[in-house]
């Protein structure tokens, strides 16, 4: 696992409040909804951005993160690892300041990438799990 508590506190907490969850649909069986329903409670804007760019709970949908009009400070990735390397590639040149790739999704050579452009990151880890687990609801 790729992040320490201190880190994966800081993005949950301190870096921001807009959240851009790739691979969020309706699909309320998913756990990228699930995922996006403790953001929300822990006082996250949640940005879907999925091919359909379909609205999830009011908040409007993208089909990739560079639709996206306004500025997003964490990229939540829930992709398969083929393609998350490319999502945090996208990120950083987004201008987001922290990564987060979630349970299953890895990609070591992204992770040191996205690192070394100086957002921060956490892999492997899921942060519905991390918000309970820091008692942060």
């Amino acid at each position: 696992m790729y992040g320490d508590d201190e880190t994966i506190r800081d993005i949950l907490t301190g870096t921001g409040d807009t959240w851009a969850v790739v691979g969020l649909s309706n699909n309320e069986e998913r756990a990228a909804y699930r995922v996006a329903v403790k953001l929300r409670r822990i006082g996250k804007r949640v940005v879907p951005v999925h091919p359909k760019a379909e609205a999830v709970e009011g908040e409007q949908g993208y089909a990739s993160l560079a639709e996206i009009p306004f500025p997003v400070d964490v990229v939540n990735v829930f992709v398969n690892s083929e393609l998350a390397g490319d999502v945090a590639d996208q990120a950083v040149a987004l201008g987001a300041k922290a990564v987060w790739f979630q349970i299953g999704v890895t990609d070591e050579a992204a992770y040191d990438r996205t690192r070394a452009a100086g957002l921060r990151m956490v892999m492997d880890r899921s942060a519905g799990r991390e918000i309970t687990r820091l008692e942060l609801l």
